[in-house]
């Protein structure tokens, strides 16, 4: 349970800005660190029928990045062959049409093979389908599925042959959408600005300010500053999940005990590139190494060492400015 639930967290590692000294954050100022799991709970609602939504996909002979409403849920640079299933309501902010984009990437050389461009027989496979949260015993009921394309040959005899549309290519991006229907509505980003207006020197310049002061933060242990920053997207991802304060509560113990393990160490912010996330409403500085090991990531992460080896955290946290306002949020 341990690991499932701090792999399902590292989209959701919340980050705190601070100064060099203790400072209250006014993002959530009414947070801390002991009341967050009251706070969160309070804040869940049930209904005789709880929707959840779920993204399965099975790939081959490449990596891949799955993005909802153009923020990502899945990444995979780590086997060219791949299928999982996941919840995504997380990122299902209210009823209506939400978009689904896939990413496909040559895998590299893998052991003896070569995967340096897109192969014959890559390809993708994406379903979501819906159950009912009060009622896993149901089948799942299948809302859309999409499947990359094929070029089809017919050959002098009247044989067909098929292959990937895009052999040979070094990116492959694709679309598509499903209609959600939820009973809860959550803040998305509506009413936040377009960062892609902004100057960019600018606004790397801020953005860069601010991940040192989230690094800072870390380091000096603010934990309700860091509670106040993560209250937000805790709160959207746990009403959207119609979670029991059990389940929250065991969450966020186990982040304080990442947080505050002895060996927990935050790395250099370094080799870093702008990217912008949900129509440009959301910015961060990600990864820019293709080493499978943090590509795909953002640049704020940390190591600690729980006596089983090396472990990382990536803080995938993204920052937004709600309209009208100069100074960054954290979601």
């Amino acid at each position: 349970m341990r690991n499932n639930l701090l792999f399902s967290l590292l989209i959701v590692c919340f980050c705190a800005c601070s100064q060099n000294k203790t400072e209250t954050i006014m993002q959530n100022p009414e947070i801390t660190e002991k009341n967050i799991v009251n706070k969160l709970s309070s804040e869940v609602k049930h209904y005789d029928y709880e929707p959840m939504y779920y993204l399965s996909y099975v790939q081959n002979s490449c990596f891949s990045e799955i993005l909802i409403n153009d923020i990502p849920v899945n990444l995979n640079f780590q086997k060219e062959s791949r299928g999982e299933t996941f919840e995504i309501n997380n990122f299902i902010f209210k009823s209506g049409i939400q978009k689904v984009t896939i990413r496909l990437y040559p895998a590299g050389k893998i052991g003896s093979a070569d995967f340096s461009t897109l192969m014959r027989d890559t390809d993708m496979k994406i379903e979501i389908t819906e159950a009912d949260n009060k009622n896993r015993d149901t089948k799942d009921k299948e809302i859309a599925t999409y499947v990359t394309p094929l070029d089809v040959k017919v050959d002098a005899e009247g044989y067909e042959t098929s292959e990937f549309k895009f052999t040979g290519k070094d990116y492959f991006e694709a679309n598509f959408t499903f209609e959600a229907k939820v009973p809860y509505k959550v803040e998305g980003f509506e009413n936040a600005q377009d960062l892609r207006e902004w100057n960019k020197e600018t606004l790397l310049k801020n953005l860069v300010s601010e991940y040192n002061e989230v690094k800072k933060n870390y380091q000096n242990k603010e934990y309700d500053n860091i509670a106040r920053t993560s209250y937000d997207g805790l709160r959207n991802q746990f009403v959207a999940e119609y979670q029991n304060r059990e389940y929250i509560n065991d969450v966020w113990n186990m982040l304080m005990e990442v947080y505050k393990h002895p060996t927990f160490e935050m790395q250099p912010i370094e080799d870093y590139k702008l990217v912008f996330f949900a129509e440009g409403r959301l910015v961060a500085l990600m990864q820019n190494s293709k080493d499978p090991r943090v590509r795909g990531n953002t640049a704020l992460w940390a190591k600690f060492n729980r006596g089983e080896g090396i472990e990382t955290l990536f803080c995938n946290s993204y920052f937004y400015i709600p309209k009208g306002e100069t100074e960054f949020k954290i979601y």
